[in-house]
């Protein structure tokens, strides 16, 4: 089993069209579908060759309070932030200087160490950070622990610990393996002509 990227990341807003104005025309990420019906709108926007950043609209969603990126919380909480990699630190300025003319917030650049990173928030209070990888240093090749007090878990090491949980055996056969249209799948009508089913979302 192999990842590729993340498919699309969904978020929420109340305001598509200052969503889309920020994402696509501020950022420079194009709109490449778009769903909706009475009471939702579901729009994705292209982050990489792998990669969506998605958004959902429905009537009556208010924009975050601003929340400083990883200050702690207490109570039901999903996320902190997300972090969008740049090609170069030249890349990273660049945002950087064009969030700040557009009149929105963004920090300065700050060393992490393995990255440099920038931070905002769009228009709907998602906290969001840009971050460029420092040259020669890659935690994904070179996995490196400085908690003071890690988990038991993270002591085991960076690679999948196998025997943890059950082993998938068999795969279901091809005719056993149904997939039920669900919304989207009117984007594509030639597949329904084909026969062929989308999952639903």
């Amino acid at each position: 089993m192999t990842f590729n990227g993340v498919n699309h990341l969904a978020l929420v807003t109340g305001d598509m069209n200052a969503t889309i104005s920020f994402w696509r025309d501020l950022l420079g990420m194009r709109l490449v579908a778009g769903l909706g019906a009475q009471g939702y709108r579901h729009y994705f926007f292209e982050l990489s060759g792998t990669d969506l950043v998605a958004f959902f609209e429905w009537p009556g969603v208010e924009p975050l309070s601003e929340k400083a990126h990883g200050s702690p919380v207490r109570g039901p909480v999903c996320w902190d932030h997300v972090s969008f990699g740049v090609e170069s630190e030249d890349d990273l300025w660049e945002l950087k200087d064009r969030i700040s003319a557009a009149g929105f917030y963004v920090s300065d650049v700050i060393d992490h160490g393995f990255i440099h990173s920038i931070y905002a928030y769009d228009p709907n209070g998602v906290p969001i950070e840009f971050s460029h990888n420092v040259e020669g240093v890659d935690v994904r090749r070179t996995p490196s622990m400085r908690d003071t007090r890690p988990v038991e878990m993270a002591e085991e090491g960076a690679e999948p610990v196998p025997g943890k949980w059950p082993e998938v055996e068999e795969l279901p056969p091809q005719r056993a393996r149904v997939v039920y249209p669900g919304a989207g799948s009117e984007l594509y009508h030639f597949l329904k002509q084909k026969g062929e089913k989308k999952a639903p979302s």
